[in-house]
């Protein structure tokens, strides 16, 4: 099963799982988030699809058949039956930091209208349809239990700091105010995998359409741009069984951290600062934006600062970085800035703001950090990439006025212990103006 059917489920997951010796004994059923389209399209050729992946000297095009069931987010029925199926042995989810609804008790933010709505229906019918992550994954767990299925895994695949436990917290705090019953269960029958995932995945225009139609000879309507790069590291129990992902090149590791760490702070953390200081510089792709010397030391800036504070070892991290400007610099790859500035709100906290508090713990005022929150706040007051947060109205308000006051309260929003810092607001604050 899969939870958040889209273009980097489909480059990263489905892909390890075509690739895995035994693709053979397994499929996935892929559910939408949201809207239904890419499910109808995928569902009008058999799950297949066409992974284009793109490197310097040209375009390999592989057909990827590990997507036996894709289906629209509106059928909620089929989801109930799938997880309910004894068969099914892992559930992974693609649905960004925001799609799981957590308050900054990392337990469902029950102010939310959504949310609220999707308690009230679990109580009154765990089958009726519900709309957030974290209640679709719990409905289907309901019922799982009620058809006595047996074990599962759920391995979360969005850029959340130990995604398998942050996940396990917001699905276990919903079964307690549904039905606390269900926790016990939950503990003895379910697994949470944590895992980092890593694979630029540009949004499909329609000259890559039109490309792979020219280049296979076949008329796909769900195509996927990929880089060549891919990485996916997973720490846990496959109490259920699962793929033999490892065979296909993922990393199995007794700890995640220090991989997830790298990932979130230079390649992520690099995107926010480029969706954000690139675009108020007139720049669209990342590709754009590191060209410029301007940003690429900006980048730099922000790697130095960032790579202080993890624990690989040098040359893997001196290492990782040279690819990483390789691979934003790859000219086959249009990835758009204003697809990496959607959800800054979730995004910061985890990609900057570790970094930020580890170098202001050691006396130091972080400018590279700094300046990826200027950038921010630039962007909320409607420079650069057009806002698209679920916290976007009240953000982009606290932004207006003066920049001294926008800062302050933008910084407060996020952390209070931030706006607080004296210091460190006036050097925010000030590149904010120089951008």
């Amino acid at each position: 099963m899969h939870l958040g059917l889209g273009n980097f489920f489909r480059a990263h997951q489905a892909w390890y799982t075509h690739h895995a010796p035994d693709a053979q004994e397994w499929g996935i059923a892929a559910f939408t988030g949201r809207s239904p389209d890419l499910a109808l399209a995928m569902a009008a050729q058999d799950g297949l699809f066409t992974l284009d992946t793109r490197g310097p000297d040209g375009d390999a095009f592989e057909v990827v058949t590990s997507v036996v069931e894709p289906r629209a987010a509106q059928d909620h029925e089929a989801w109930i039956t799938r997880v309910a199926d004894p068969a099914v042995a892992v559930l992974t989810s693609t649905v960004t930091e925001a799609g799981y609804v957590r308050g900054a008790d990392g337990r469902p933010d029950t102010a939310r209208d959504d949310v609220q709505a999707d308690l009230a229906t679990l109580r009154e019918e765990p089958t009726a349809r519900v709309r957030t992550a974290p209640a679709r994954i719990l409905a289907g767990l309901m019922a799982r239990r009620h058809a006595d299925a047996g074990p599962l895994t759920v391995v979360p695949c969005d850029n959340l700091p130990d995604n398998g436990a942050a996940v396990r917290t917001v699905v276990h705090a919903m079964a307690e105010l549904v039905d606390p019953t269900m926790v016990g269960w939950l503990e003895q029958n379910v697994a949470w995998v944590t895992t980092m995932v890593d694979r630029i995945t540009p949004e499909p225009t329609d000259a890559d359409v039109d490309l792979v139609r020219r280049g296979t000879g076949v008329e796909d309507r769900a195509p996927v741009v990929t880089e060549p790069f891919s990485e996916w590291v997973l720490s846990g129990s496959m109490i259920a069984g699962s793929p033999d992902w490892a065979a296909a090149g993922a990393i199995v590791t007794d700890d995640v951290a220090p991989f997830e760490a790298r990932k979130l702070g230079l390649l992520n953390g690099a995107h926010s600062l480029l969706a954000y200081a690139g675009s108020v510089r007139g720049h669209r792709t990342v590709r754009d934006a590191i060209t410029d010397d301007v940003c690429r030391g900006w980048v730099e800036h922000w790697w130095d600062e960032a790579s202080a504070h993890l624990t690989l070892p040098h040359e893997d991290v001196a290492e990782y970085r040279r690819a990483l400007l390789d691979r934003f610099a790859n000219p086959a790859i249009r990835h758009l800035l204003a697809q990496i500035a959607m959800d800054g709100s979730q995004k910061l906290p985890v990609r900057v703001l570790p970094t930020l508090r580890r170098e202001r713990a050691a006396g130091r005022v972080p400018v590279g950090a700094a300046r990826v929150l200027a950038a921010w706040v630039r962007h909320l007051r409607g420079d650069g990439a057009p806002v698209r947060d679920p916290r976007g109205e009240e953000l982009s308000g606290l932004a207006g006025g003066s920049l001294d006051e926008a800062v302050a309260r933008v910084l407060g929003a996020m952390d209070a212990a931030l706006a607080d810092d004296v210091e460190l607001r006036g050097v925010v604050v000030a590149l904010a103006r120089e951008l």
